[in-house]
């Protein structure tokens, strides 16, 4: 098995970070059903958190002297985040879908903060726990939400 690299790992986070962006619009948009104001505004929040996210990974790659991805081309062949079809979506599955893809980047949070640990890189150890936070945080929210 191949061992994981700091600077790849992050490329990755950023690859699903601009995916998860991308698809948070699609459920702004999108989204329909009983719940669509209180979610049309959460979605709104969750990509501009997303966005800040992804700007403070580019940094950090940048400050540590790697190259961060920046094209569509490079994210989508690297990002495990899946891209959604533009098409209406009811608020309960739209909660089902978001909370996937925040699992996803809890589990990858928590892999990049191993590895920022084993390598003693005090930046992304904090950038990551903070990630696992929120998106740990955020999930309960989420499963409340579908309570």
């Amino acid at each position: 098995m191949e061992k994981k690299n700091l600077e790849r790992e992050l490329n990755v986070y950023l690859a699903n970070l601009n995916v998860l962006y991308t698809k948070l619009h699609n459920y702004h948009w999108n989204v329909s059903g009983l719940g669509f104001f209180e979610l049309h505004t959460q979605y709104e929040n969750f990509y501009n958190q997303t966005s800040l996210d992804l700007d403070q990974v580019a940094e950090v790659l940048l400050s540590l002297g790697y190259t961060p991805m920046a094209s569509m081309k490079e994210y989508l062949s690297v990002a495990t985040i899946k891209e959604r079809e533009a098409k209406k979506i009811s608020t309960k599955d739209s909660v089902k879908e978001v909370s996937e893809d925040f699992k996803v980047m809890l589990k990858s949070s928590k892999e990049i903060l191993e590895l920022a640990e084993e390598e003693k890189v005090q930046a992304v150890i904090d950038m990551a726990a903070a990630f696992i936070g929120n998106y740990e945080k955020t999930l309960w929210m989420l499963r409340a939400y579908l309570d």
